[in-house]
């Protein structure tokens, strides 16, 4: 069957900068599509992302690995193959927690199906007569040398159609992307002040965008409100109309004689009441997708108001930090101008040293040629 996608959900992509190896550097310029393959033939499952062409992921799961949630959207994990740690940013918590779920699922397949080879092997390897055992031993590990690959190149053909799998498979966001929905690698991997403005931007970002969409859906709220209250007004209208009608079918079927006229009659009446009936379902119908539209505001309200609480517990502890950074730079310059008095001190003390030195050998010359003329 060769190697098939298993799972696939969208991520940006990040790799450790290998120089600093403190920094993410972005591999790609936006969502793409992060796929789990596994391969039949070699019992292997591997994480493939492309960028295009180009293969901005391609690790192959082992036991030892262990994949790490840092933040409420950021993930990574580390290949000593590919000899650098791999950073994923999801658009909500639940795509994160999915693909760690899947990760500890195929790390567990990948270890099992480890143990089942080395058992394979050692059966393979026990000699039956004792000049067989190298026999064996060599054409167990031969195999496994020559599926051994480079960790930067990919074992079979893949294209962009092939990543994103059935749409059984594909993982989707449950709310639109929005530029400024882009998730931020953990503060950790960041040194302290781009991660302290980094997070900042991030946050006032998502605080602009529910702005926006909470003046959208307060205007929508209004509006809806008042349809509602004439749609509301319409509905008695409607059933009023329906109650004077169904008397009316009523009355002209008391009446004696049924005439054509009256056939007639009555059936444009039922039909007039089954497009009223239609009309009433339908402004029900309408009805229920407003309160819907309501309650969707008002989780968004809390929403909003969550955010700006973490704004300003953001905003507090960067003017704390910002305190101490200046305290320590008063600190600082106070020592430094404390070295230097003190190193005008020694300069001094010295000078006067250099001169008792020089009164001294003066006065013992004085001395050595007293006591030559004595």
């Amino acid at each position: 069957m060769g190697e098939q996608p298993i799972f696939s959900t969208r991520a940006h992509v990040f790799q450790i900068d290998p120089n600093t190896k403190k920094n993410w550097v972005p591999t790609s310029k936006h969502a793409v599509t992060v796929s789990y393959f596994f391969d039949s033939t070699r019992n292997v499952y591997r994480i493939i992302s492309l960028d295009g062409s180009k293969a901005i992921i391609n690790s192959t799961i082992t036991p030892n690995m262990t994949f790490t949630k840092t933040s409420q959207k950021f993930g990574q994990w580390a290949d000593s193959r590919a000899n650098t740690v791999y950073g994923l940013g999801f658009s909500s918590e639940s795509h994160l927690v999915k693909f760690a779920e899947k990760f500890a699922e195929f790390k567990e397949a990948a270890r099992l199906a480890k143990e089942k080879s080395q058992e394979k092997m050692e059966l393979t390897s026990t000699p039956s007569q004792g000049g067989t055992v190298k026999r064996n031993v060599l054409s167990v590990n031969k195999p496994v040398i020559k599926k051994e690959s480079a960790p930067g190149d990919l074992q079979s053909p893949l294209t962009s159609e092939s990543i994103n799998g059935t749409d059984n498979d594909r993982v989707t966001p449950d709310t639109p992307q929005h530029p400024e929905a882009r998730a931020e690698p953990s503060q950790n991997a960041l040194p302290f002040s781009h991660s302290s403005s980094s997070i900042n931007k991030h946050w006032e970002a998502e605080l602009a965008a529910l702005k926006g969409n909470n003046a959208k859906l307060t205007a929508a709220l209004l509006e809806s409100t008042a349809n509602v209250k004439q749609w509301k007004q319409q509905l008695a209208a409607y059933q009023e109309e329906a109650e004077r009608l169904h008397k009316r079918v009523t009355e002209l079927e008391c009446v004696s004689g049924q005439t054509t006229g009256i056939k007639s009659q009555k059936t444009e009446l039922n039909r007039t009441i089954e497009e009223l009936e239609l009309a009433l379902k339908a402004k029900e119908e309408e009805l229920e997708r407003l309160k819907a539209e309501v309650e969707s505001a008002n989780e968004f309200r809390s929403q909003r108001d969550s955010l700006t609480q973490r704004l300003q517990e953001t905003e507090v502890r960067n003017q704390t930090l910002e305190a101490q950074l200046t305290d320590l730079e008063q600190r600082l310059e106070s020592s430094q101008l404390e070295r230097e008095a003190f190193r005008k001190s020694l300069r001094s003390l010295l000078e006067l040293l250099d001169s008792k030195i020089f009164e001294l050998n003066e006065l013992r010359d004085a001395l050595a040629k007293l006591l030559e003329g004595s």
